[in-house]
């Protein structure tokens, strides 16, 4: 409980003084408190926006990647370009796909395309791949561009010559088993019935 003095001071129960506020004042301050946290906010997200962009500009080399590289921003070349196949999705939509041998000086690589990306991309051109990611299909590499990656063609290409020697889409691993359920291997032993 809280008894005014009319001062504006409260004292409480046990004597404690306490300021009194009117509403419109709580607003204000509340109000200015929000938009300098604002303004705080928007500055950290710029400062972690530059770090973000520093960071992608690294270009990894064909050579580097891996069956488990993520954020993967190169530069490569375009050797050549597979036949489009219709394939048909989970959600029985029919889509188009066709794979392109990339690579730079060090090695090369199967891009996978998709839809509408097939026909923007030509043999002998130069992509700049941002935020792309490399998976396995039947145990061989393949980069992709995915969802969150882009590509971008290049007017200079600072690639002179490819090594196709080097074709990490050739190499074969071995893929980690999905299991479904919780984590745990269906049973498929028939159960017996009692009579």
């Amino acid at each position: 409980m809280i008894f005014s003095r009319g001062n504006n001071q409260n004292t409480d129960f046990y004597g404690n003084v306490h300021a009194s506020f009117s509403f419109a004042a709580c607003t204000a301050t509340l109000k200015n408190y929000v938009l300098n946290e604002h303004d705080r906010i928007e500055m950290s997200v710029e400062d972690m926006s530059d770090k973000e962009q520093s960071e992608s500009e690294e270009l990894v080399k064909v050579e580097k990647l891996t069956p488990n590289s993520k954020a993967v921003n190169t530069i490569v070349k375009v050797i050549s370009k597979s036949q489009v196949r219709n394939v048909t999705g989970r959600d029985y939509s029919v889509r188009r796909v066709a794979d392109a041998l990339v690579g730079d000086e060090t090695g090369c690589v199967y891009l996978t395309l998709w839809d509408d990306n097939i026909d923007k991309i030509n043999e002998e051109a130069t992509l700049r791949v941002t935020n792309g990611y490399v998976n396995l299909f039947r145990g061989n590499m393949r980069l992709n561009i995915g969802k969150y990656g882009s590509f971008k063609l290049l007017e200079e290409s600072p690639i002179t010559e490819v090594n196709t020697e080097n074709n990490l889409s050739d190499k074969r691993y071995e893929q980690e088993r999905r299991y479904r359920g919780y984590g745990e291997r269906r049973d498929y032993q028939r159960r017996g019935r009692r009579y």
